[in-house]
């Protein structure tokens, strides 16, 4: 009756039994995301993953963290793949990509592989996010993979108890806070009480701090301004609300068997090679000074010149065209005409600024002085924001710095409850996007493929 649950890396695990061994949210790269360094490090023997005999593979949502084409690509395409996702053109990639049994998860409905039972549970942002309930011979595990729980969610996980494991995403995350950080709030290096709440509702006998498992790369201002929890606080604060819950720590292939007697150690996965320290942490530095985009730009390599023209010409006129066919802002800052002066910074420091008049839904490029003040600023390296364009890179991972800027006092009176996501580069880039990464990686693998029969 036992469940072997090994961990993969940030939200990816293997749930085992004598009949059936299924993947959730897979990922074998490090990094992964562009820029998402395995925390602890470690290596994949990527032919030992080749030959895994999966029985089932399911994707709680199609964030590129969770759903990667050069990881399922290691997979045999045999395998059923089962997904939460709204985008029906997530799964024609996923086909494309070579898998024939491709199937849209229900969100309440039973999928049953071998002896074990997975339910798809409604996640607050239930255009996005899944979570599962995993069930096996009298055992009851909750992934809350990197989601929220709305409170109805919460009702009903309550009625489906008592839990055995609860996997818990114990990483806040400052997203937002680091594209701003001259006008981020404070930190908070608690966990969010309502979290608490919520696993003291659920009361599980284990539960084990989940995604998030990575850094950035090793030079990046953003470890220590990122993950403002560590593992230690989730420990202190668990063990104090409920003493009776054992928190058990999972580094990535680190196993554990779980039965209604109990919990043990379990063989590591053979193909995940610990590298280094494991039982590391994170640290948290609220007094750090951000360097400048100019200086975080010379950490990318250079672009070729025509690479450099594609991201030039984009700001001259594609990024133009494309904010004037956007439903008009909804952020009230931008109900008014804005000067936005938009820098992009190559690998050499080199400075190329691009100023616009915002009005309505219209933009056009100031050229020369103006009278309009600065209403607005975005900074961006070149690199990364060629690699937004063609490369399918996520927000998080381009280092955008907005409005690290003195305004004028009217501005700044102004500003100050302005949504950073209206920023005109975001909106441009990311608005009525979907899959870009994933695209970007299917059209990278394709490629492979032709030059390999050629």
């Amino acid at each position: 009756m036992s469940l072997k649950i090994s961990r993969i890396l940030h939200a990816g695990y293997i749930f085992e039994t004598g009949a059936a061994k299924i993947a959730f949210d897979p990922i074998f790269e490090n990094p992964f995301s562009r820029n998402c360094h395995a925390f602890p490090s470690v290596q994949f023997d990527l032919k030992e993953i080749n030959e895994l005999q999966l029985s089932a593979i399911f994707i709680s949502h199609y964030h590129d963290d969770h759903c990667s084409m050069e990881s399922l690509n290691l997979l045999d395409k045999e395998t059923p793949l089962y997904m939460f996702c709204i985008h029906e053109e997530m799964f024609t990639l996923i086909r494309e990509l070579g898998f024939k049994n491709v199937f849209s998860l229900k969100l309440n409905q039973s999928v049953r592989i071998g002896d074990i039972e997975v339910i798809p549970r409604r996640a607050l942002d239930q255009d996005v996010d899944s979570l599962f309930q995993i069930k096996h011979q009298g055992l009851n595990v909750l992934n809350v993979v990197d989601s929220w729980i709305d409170y109805s969610t919460l009702d009903l996980l309550k009625s489906e108890g008592p839990w055995d494991m609860v996997l818990w995403p114990f990483q806040t995350m400052r997203e937002l806070d680091v594209i701003a950080p001259s006008r981020a709030l404070e930190a908070s290096r608690s966990l969010p009480p309502e979290w608490v709440q919520q696993i003291k509702t659920l009361n599980p006998k284990y539960i084990v701090p989940s995604s998030c498992q990575f850094q950035l790369e090793p030079w990046s201002w953003y470890n220590k301004a990122f993950f403002p929890i560590t593992y230690k606080q989730f420990q202190k604060e668990i063990s104090e609300a409920l003493p009776r819950t054992e928190v058990v720590r999972l580094n990535p292939g680190v196993s554990v068997e779980i039965n209604t007697g109990g919990i043990k150690q379990s063989r590591s996965l053979a193909w995940i090679k610990p590298l280094g320290e494991q039982n590391v942490d994170y640290d948290f530095d609220p007094a750090l000074i951000p360097p400048p985009t100019q200086e975080i730009a010379r950490k990318f390599p250079p672009l070729s010149e025509a690479e450099k023209s594609r991201v030039l010409e984009y700001c001259q006129k594609e990024l133009i065209e494309k904010f004037e066919s956007m439903e008009p802002p909804e952020e009230d800052y931008f109900f008014k005409t804005r000067r936005w002066r938009l820098t992009l910074f190559d690998n050499d420091g080199k400075a190329f600024e691009f100023n616009y008049l915002l009005k309505d839904s219209s933009a056009e490029i100031l050229e020369g002085s103006s009278s309009i003040p600065i209403g607005w600023t975005t900074e961006v390296p070149l690199f990364k924001l060629y690699a937004a364009l063609e490369l399918g890179e996520a927000l998080t991972s381009m280092y955008v710095r907005i409005n690290d800027f003195p305004f004028s006092e009217k501005i700044e009176e102004e500003i100050q409850y302005a949504d950073i996501v209206e920023d005109p580069l975001i909106r441009c880039l990311f608005n009525g996007v979907f899959g870009a990464y994933q695209k970007a990686q299917l059209k990278e693998i394709q490629q492979r493929k032709s030059e390999h029969r050629i």
